[in-house]
């Protein structure tokens, strides 16, 4: 890796942002370094903080950063955190002279093509078609998806917020999960059922409609009871996965994803033997007349050893 060649790369989520230095030319990722959000008034702050302490040998002038947020306009505005900031000054304070800010789900799209098979598990049945369109998603703080659109002998990656439409109940169960989230949220978006503190939602939810106590549970212990055999728990997770699947398949429909769907985002790997074993490709392969369209789609789960954002973010300069 040449000093020449290296950017920064940064992927801001609601709790975490990661940085790192990327070689614009061969995707290579170094010196990876982690700041809580919370922990930071700003972006550059953060920004400031990994370069004086883990990015010291090299002063890149161009970045690209990944954002959990709509990136039109030169004010983002963080959708789960507290940052706000100008893309302008950002570039000017930073002295950097060339800066890209894209959504963090194009950028785990970007990254798609370039994640090794050793870190891909297909989940269910599906052959993936050559060059056709691929769908990404996945949950986190939050519910992120894009999608990558074949363009001559490369991709077009999809920006939007997806996560924010609203969500299809399925049968009776669901309907009662929805009227106690209309209770709290008013219109509820599926980002507020699939995503961490959705698990947390989804298990008062459960609670209340089986008359039971919810206890004062993190989204961690949720998911670690459902896998010790907790009942609630686990039938709290498995609705959870049911309502990623359904929506998966949703997406795989509006893109003509034939080229598979890929669950990317930091919660599924934690419990991958559960999530291949729950209702996630059934309700993938719900799709009435064209369940037999959806179930010849495959699904696919990222379990990255290093954060594909920062890959997809560092594309932007080898495309």
């Amino acid at each position: 890796m040449t000093t020449s060649n290296l950017v920064l790369v940064g992927d801001i989520g609601g709790t975490n942002a990661r940085f790192a230095l990327a070689d614009a030319q061969t995707l290579a990722i170094t010196q990876t370094g982690y700041r809580r959000t919370a922990d930071f008034a700003g972006i550059e702050e953060a920004i400031r903080s990994y370069l004086a302490e883990e990015g010291a040998n090299a002063a890149p002038t161009q970045a690209s950063i990944a954002v959990a947020c709509p990136v039109g306009d030169d004010a983002i505005r963080l959708t789960n955190n507290h940052w706000r900031f100008s893309q302008a000054e950002l570039k000017r304070n930073l002295g950097l002279g060339e800066l890209h800010v894209i959504n963090d789900f194009t950028a785990q799209a970007l990254a798609v093509p370039h994640v090794p098979a050793s870190h891909i598990t297909q989940v269910g049945s599906g052959k993936a078609i050559s060059g056709a369109p691929i769908g990404v998603l996945g949950p986190g703080t939050g519910l992120g998806v894009s999608g990558l659109i074949p363009a001559g002998n490369g991709w077009t990656p999809l920006s939007g917020e997806g996560g924010h439409v609203g969500i299809v109940a399925e049968n009776e169960q669901e309907f009662d999960i929805l009227r106690f989230a209309w209770k709290e949220f008013g219109r509820t978006s599926l980002e507020r059922l699939i995503c961490g503190s959705g698990i947390v939602f989804l298990y008062r939810a459960m609670a209340h409609i089986r008359l039971m106590d919810a206890e004062p549970l993190e989204a961690a212990d949720v998911v670690s009871r459902a896998l010790e055999g907790d009942a609630l728990c686990r039938d709290t997770l498995n609705q959870f996965c049911a309502f990623l699947g359904g929506f998966a398949g949703d997406v795989a429909l509006i893109l003509g994803a034939r080229g598979g769907v890929y669950i990317a985002g930091g919660i599924i790997p934690r419990f991958m033997d559960f999530f291949a074993g729950s209702p996630f490709r059934e309700r993938f392969e719900n799709k009435g007349r064209f369940r037999d369209y959806t179930t010849s789609i495959p699904t696919f789960v990222i379990t990255p050893d290093e954060n594909p954002a920062l890959v997809g973010a560092a594309s932007v300069f080898h495309r």
